[in-house]
């Protein structure tokens, strides 16, 4: 055999691995461009949910992460994040942070405080739709969650380990791991609570399981497509953790959300006829 004769064919199959390599790395670039341009688009649609009493210390007090939908002046964010009425700081008043914008920088001006109140709150799904004051903020749209397939890519936003990461959004990137049902069998009556029992009797429903690690801070925080920005979940880190570890001395660092069909229907429900 003439060893010269294989000397085109490697150098053809050399340029061929580069120019996939190139490729790949073209793919990555532009994956990531597409990041940087959603998080422009989706964090002025971010809020900070909270409580403001005067005489606290801090005045402000962080209880989780939202996000704008609607009319604009409607925000969405967990149940569980949203004072009960049995509390004891009564003078506390419900409050969301949006970031208003300046200098044309989107999302990156001061925040505002606005006063909130509860219009709707979907328990079984741990869901609470708010109403703030003021003019309205950009909203997210949303994208039907029952096409979310495991494996797709996936971005999360919101205010991490309640706020000591300082109150700038921050963005997390993972895909969908597994799309399992929240209602677990229960071992014993003693595990029964108010909560599984409106579960289980609402029948099960599934929730989008996560490769990417979520903080307390995050509950509430909007769950959406990389290149789009739409809405594709809401992040749970106490509700849904709750129930799919309870098993666990030592809960993992797993996370969670609820898919974003379930917000449409609080939406649409609320909206005026």
């Amino acid at each position: 055999m003439n060893m010269n004769s294989l000397q085109p064919l490697s150098l053809s199959l050399w340029v061929v691995k580069l120019l996939a390599s190139a490729m790949a790395l073209a793919g990555l670039s532009t994956a990531h461009a597409d990041l940087t341009e959603t998080i422009t688009r989706v964090k002025p649609s971010v809020v900070i949910v909270g409580t403001y009493a005067a005489t606290n210390s801090p005045r402000f007090a962080l209880r989780g992460t939202g996000f704008v939908v609607g009319n604009g002046n409607w925000a969405v964010t967990n149940a569980h994040v949203i004072p009960e009425p049995a509390e004891p700081d009564q003078e506390a008043k419900l409050v969301v942070q949006v970031r208003t914008e300046a200098r044309g920088l989107t999302g990156q001006g001061d925040l505002n405080m606005r006063l909130a109140k509860v219009l709707d709150v979907d328990r079984v799904h741990d869901l609470a739709l708010l109403q703030f004051d003021g003019a309205p903020v950009p909203r997210l749209t949303f994208r039907d969650s029952d096409l979310v397939r495991e494996g797709q890519a996936v971005a999360f936003m919101g205010f991490p380990i309640g706020g000591v990461l300082g109150f700038s959004a921050v963005t997390h990137r993972g895909s969908v791991s597994s799309i399992t049902p929240i209602a677990l069998p229960i071992a014993n009556a003693q595990q029964l609570n108010a909560r599984t029992v409106a579960s289980l009797r609402n029948g099960t429903f599934n929730i989008l399981q996560l490769d990417a690690t979520a903080y307390p801070g995050n509950s509430g925080g909007p769950l959406f497509d990389p290149e789009s920005g739409d809405l594709v979940g809401v992040i749970n880190m106490v509700f849904v953790k709750a129930t799919k570890e309870s098993v666990l001395s030592n809960p993992s660092g797993i996370s969670y959300a609820i898919p974003s069909n379930f917000v449409q229907q609080l939406v649409q429900k609320n909206r005026p006829n």
